[in-house]
């Protein structure tokens, strides 16, 4: 038996700390697999956010959360064309500091326009906005590729961030295959206190 594949790893971690019922995030829906993960998770007295900037993304998450939705398990959902740094600004007042969980998946959408890629600047200020909106003991993590154009800068910055992030706020981990420099990795983070950034 391997070791886990990094989505695999996230989606344990998630699964060890998110109760039925709570409210998540995926900050890029990309193909949906997150999405309906997430929503399986928080069932269907939870609450799921996504973002993406493509409607093509939209449209295949919906697809994807369509089985959960003909059964009456699918949570409150919201799908929003928007990118992952207007996360604060979309997600009601109410429900800021109660998170129990954001994903990210970044690089591309598989299938679609490659050139068409997360960006560093756009990744961290929505990193900045999650650590607000999560709950004292949520998680956050985020799948980094950093064998695209543009990848590796974005992965580096990324983990730079989550390394300079104050213990006090956060625990930030790092799983990755350390023979395979450009597989994509895993850097996640699990609040601790009510202080934000």
């Amino acid at each position: 038996m391997g070791f886990l594949s990094v989505l695999s790893t996230a989606h344990r971690w998630i699964a060890e700390r998110v109760q039925p019922g709570s409210a998540v995030i995926d900050a890029t829906v990309g193909g949906g697999v997150d999405a309906r993960f997430l929503a399986e998770t928080v069932g269907p007295k939870g609450v799921l956010y996504g973002f993406d900037i493509q409607a093509e993304a939209l449209l295949r998450t919906e697809a994807r959360l369509a089985p959960l939705r003909e059964q009456n398990l699918l949570p409150e959902v919201h799908l929003l064309q928007s990118s992952h740094s207007e996360m604060e600004r979309s997600i009601p007042r109410e429900l800021h500091g109660t998170i129990a969980a954001i994903m990210f998946n970044l690089g591309y959408l598989p299938g679609a326009d490659t050139t068409l890629v997360t960006l560093p600047e756009t990744t961290l200020a929505a990193l900045d906005a999650s650590m607000r909106l999560l709950a004292p003991g949520g998680i956050l993590t985020c799948v980094l590729y950093p064998g695209h154009p543009g990848g590796r800068e974005e992965a580096d910055a990324v983990e730079g961030w989550a390394a300079a992030l104050p213990s006090a706020l956060g625990q930030a981990a790092l799983y990755r295959m350390i023979q395979k420099p450009a597989a994509p990795y895993l850097v996640a983070i699990e609040k601790r206190t009510s202080i934000s950034l």
